[in-house]
């Protein structure tokens, strides 16, 4: 029950994401700055300038936008064209992982047998984590871009110093939740990655250990016997006759025996 609500929970939680830096991709102001409004006249005149992945603009004091659409896709500007196709391979492994995600999770029906549906969870846990790792890594090239502008000592004539706008803070949110949704994931199936160890049986002054086979009794290749007996490791046959028997005692001898000692 407790790993159908973690599941539960990460799925939530990574949808979330991926539908933040989806809206990102369609959202203005990725950049925005502000020309005048400093008084002097009864009409404040001030003008605001802002640019997101597909056009800049420019929108006056009395709410008229004009904008210019970026041209064609190869002559985009190189970190804008970077920044797009960062974030859409992020939505394409999102789009897997989502896939695998769902039909890895125990509260579905879907998916084959348990080890099956933990392999899916595990592969979709992995899509998600690259993919937000992607998002993040195109969020910022974009702020770095910024940044080296507007900490610029000098600027060429024309040029503006930008500030970071809200999408840029709603994707960094969004790629956080996508990580974390990529966690909530592999907890629930991290035996996989760290296999149980084998448990260990002492009785008395001996060792049995669980055997990794279910052919395997408890005590067929594991036993080590006493020296009388000579040296038997492992499950394979030996020449010697004593050792042959002693391979095929039985569990019940051998706890009649240990009962004695």
């Amino acid at each position: 029950m407790r790993k159908r609500l973690i599941q539960v929970f990460g799925f939530l939680i990574s949808t979330l994401g991926w539908v933040f830096v989806l809206c990102t991709m369609a959202m203005d102001f990725w950049r925005i700055t502000q020309l005048g409004g400093q008084g002097g006249s009864f009409i404040i005149k001030v003008a605001w300038y802002w640019s997101n992945l597909w056009k800049d603009c420019f929108t006056d004091s009395t709410a008229i936008t004009n904008c210019r659409d970026f041209p064609v896709l190869w002559s985009v500007t190189a970190y804008v064209q970077g920044v797009r196709g960062l974030l859409m391979c992020g939505m394409g492994l999102g789009f897997f992982a989502f896939i695998f995600c769902f039909l890895g999770m125990e509260c579905t029906y879907i998916g084959g047998a348990e080890k099956m549906k933990d392999k899916l969870l595990l592969a979709g846990s992995v899509f998600h984590f690259v993919g937000g790792v992607t998002d993040i890594a195109g969020y910022c090239l974009y702020i770095n871009r910024i940044a080296r502008t507007t900490f610029a000592d000098s600027l060429q004539p024309g040029v503006l110093r930008y500030d970071i706008g809200t999408p840029i803070f709603l994707g960094l949110v969004g790629s956080f939740f996508i990580l974390l949704g990529a966690i909530l994931y592999a907890v629930t199936v991290y035996r996989l990655i760290i296999p149980k160890s084998r448990e260990i049986y002492v009785y008395g002054n001996r060792t049995y250990r669980d055997p990794r086979s279910g052919r395997q009794t408890l005590y067929t290749g594991y036993y080590r016997p006493s020296r009388q007996y000579g040296s038997y490791v492992g499950s394979g046959r030996s020449s010697s006759s004593r050792i042959s028997q002693l391979s095929r005692t039985t569990p019940e001898r051998m706890s009649d025996r240990n009962a004695f000692v």
